[in-house]
């Protein structure tokens, strides 16, 4: 018996042919298991929510039928270093000036934001060269920070979270491709910030 995948489905070969259409994006094939992100997302959020109300590991390892040892590793992946160094990058956004401002008055250590038109001109404006080698100044710059918090849809945060190998920190404002500007929530901004700070 062996595995191929062709164009999103998984066929099966052992003397019969079978295809298995492809799962959807938030499933997970893991041997004979199915896994559902969203599943599992749902429930450490439960399980972080029990415990910052007080409820001890032992407890809330009960709960959920799993070791203490398991929400104590949540807890330590999860994890976000307080006064550390802090990088704001978020696109695209309506009230960009409003949130420059929340920055300087909170004492952001670096901050990229811009508009949709910005973000386009951006990339527009530069020969291919150019482009790569802005962009690699930009990460290698932002590496250097402690935490970065990240506005843009769900994809860019997890993007930036595996280029930049560093506490990211996401505020979703939609869903890609997100193409026009969107107005970010500058207290739930002003509270991230505090809390990582």
């Amino acid at each position: 018996m062996f595995l191929r995948i062709h164009f999103g489905k998984i066929i099966v070969h052992n003397n019969v042919h079978k295809e298995v259409p492809a799962l959807p994006e938030d499933l997970f094939r893991i041997g004979e298991k199915i896994i559902s992100s969203e599943k599992l997302h749902r429930i450490i959020e439960q399980i972080l929510e029990q415990r910052s109300r007080g409820l001890p590991q032992q407890e809330v390892a009960a709960r959920f039928g799993v070791d203490r040892t398991f929400v104590s590793r949540l807890e330590s992946l999860g994890a976000v270093r307080k006064g550390s160094s802090l990088a704001v990058i978020g696109f695209p956004v309506k009230n960009k000036e409003e949130i420059i401002v929340l920055l300087a008055e909170l004492g952001v250590d670096f901050s990229l934001i811009m508009t949709d038109a910005e973000r386009w001109r951006f990339v527009r404006e530069k020969t291919g060269l150019e482009l790569l080698n802005e962009i690699m100044g930009l990460v290698s710059r932002v590496r250097a920070y402690d935490v970065v918090i990240v506005i843009g849809s769900k994809e860019r945060i997890r993007w930036c979270a595996a280029l930049l190998d560093k506490d990211v920190v996401g505020i979703e404002i939609g869903d890609a491709p997100i193409t026009e500007d969107k107005i970010v929530d500058l207290e739930r901004l002003r509270s991230l910030i505090l809390a990582v700070r």
